[in-house]
């Protein structure tokens, strides 16, 4: 397999009061390959939003090396390559799905027919092509979170980078997004997800990491992690990796 993701002796500290500094990520290193979905799994503060950030370019980092595709300065090249779907997206409330998606379509590039084709494919995956010309002011929050995913599937990247994608969904929608990342895999597509929903990543992903207090504490193939544990779940043993007195 190629290696999509290399992170190398990865640091990234913030000032904090009093002239102090906070160090939030702490000689992390993390390779992911193409192909696979890698789960990033940790309690609130563990970092991982953080780690997400500096991987898009969105945070400086004291220390370390982040590669994406071979490429250390995140190129324009590179960038068209990835889609990021954040935790939280506020979208204007007074435009419509396909208003939006043309909008993030032109950011990225595409035009007449090829972005009118992509965007009514992308609507109908998301389960969002009835609601296509409806103001987002009377979307769901599941409904927002189908529409977060839409922008990040319009132009088919190869690396995928998703923050909580199943954040306030009900199970029929979780089934729904758990499905677009099986298609997503046997398209050879690579996603690195963070998410709290510990069933989901069990279900969906080949790899976990889990991290806390900015160092992973494991890290490995799921099937590896889990191997000889008979009945264990993904939850039952990350609940014992948080909570061991080493952690």
């Amino acid at each position: 397999m190629s290696e999509i993701l290399k992170i190398s002796d990865l640091t990234v500290s913030y000032p904090s009061s009093f002239n102090k500094i906070r160090t939030v990520i702490e000689s992390l290193s993390l390779n992911l390959d193409k192909g696979l979905i890698l789960g990033l799994l940790g309690p609130n503060g563990a970092g991982k939003t953080t780690l997400i950030k500096s991987m898009l370019g969105l945070l400086n980092f004291q220390k370390g090396t982040i590669s994406i595709f071979g490429d250390t300065k995140l190129s324009t090249q590179t960038k068209a390559k990835l889609g990021y779907m954040p935790e939280v997206a506020r979208y204007y409330w007074f435009m419509t799905p396909a208003e939006i998606l043309s909008m993030f379509g032109g950011f990225c590039g595409l035009r007449g027919a090829d972005l009118r084709s992509r965007l009514d494919r992308t609507l109908e995956i998301v389960g969002l092509a009835a609601e296509r010309n409806k103001i987002v002011k009377t979307f769901s929050k599941g409904m927002q979170e189908r529409l977060n995913i839409a922008q990040v599937l319009l132009h088919d990247p190869e690396f995928l980078i998703l923050d909580e994608p199943f954040s306030g969904l009900d199970p029929l929608g979780r089934i729904h997004i758990r499905n677009i990342l099986k298609d997503l895999k046997s398209r050879n597509k690579t996603v690195f997800l963070s998410s709290h929903e510990l069933s989901e990543a069990e279900l969906i992903c080949d790899h976990i990491c889990i991290m806390k207090g900015g160092r992973i504490l494991k890290n490995g193939p799921l099937n590896e992690l889990l191997a000889g544990r008979e009945g264990r779940t993904l939850e039952s043993y990350f609940v014992e990796i948080i909570g061991s007195k080493d952690a």
